[in-house]
């Protein structure tokens, strides 16, 4: 069985340490923990990951946020992957800091990288990973937000909430999605 799993965010170092790349931190973290490196192919920096007789292709690309869908839909063509198979990670404004939610499907919520997978696809039925980063901007500033850096606080509480991303990744492809979203959207 094949998966791709793609964690969104945009390349570039300016871009590494802020909320709206927490889905390129969650499978930096996962590579650094399973000793494998990503590579830079087409449309993004790719890595295999293999876990109990599971391929995880994992993606992270480099067409930015609000271009996603392109790279998202050339990785499952090229790997030839069951679009139930695809898992998108992704920042979400409407969760707490730190909240999961796994999702079997859904729209975009006005997420721009969601909004442009579903374009380019013509699909909104894929299985989606939300990371809360929470909603503490006044009134015009969403965008300075989601591309400003974690708070000195959040960034000792994002390791425990990166291993349980791990964790879902890791369930999303041996026990399925809504196994998965059983064991873990009840947690806090």
């Amino acid at each position: 069985m094949k998966y791709l799993i793609v964690g969104l965010g945009n390349p570039g170092s300016e871009y590494a340490h802020t909320r709206h790349n927490i889905g390129f931190k969650i499978l930096d973290a996962l590579a650094d923990a399973s000793n494998i490196c990503f590579s830079d192919k087409r449309y993004g920096y790719v890595a295999e990951y293999k876990f109990k007789s599971r391929t995880f292709i994992l993606l992270k690309p480099t067409t930015y946020m609000n271009l996603s869908g392109r790279a998202v839909n050339y990785w499952l063509q090229k790997e030839k992957i069951a679009f139930e198979n695809l898992l998108i990670i992704t920042d979400d404004l409407a969760l707490p800091f730190g909240t999961l939610r796994l999702r079997a499907k859904g729209g975009d919520a006005g997420h721009n990288g969601l909004k442009n997978i579903q374009q380019v696809t013509g699909r909104s039925d894929y299985a989606r990973l939300r990371f809360g980063i929470g909603d503490e901007f006044h009134p015009g500033q969403q965008v300075d937000y989601v591309l400003s850096e974690w708070s000195d606080e959040e960034e000792k509480e994002l390791p425990g909430k990166i291993d349980t991303c791990i964790e879902i990744i890791q369930g999303f492809g041996t026990i399925g999605v809504a196994r998965t979203m059983n064991q873990f959207n009840k947690r806090k």
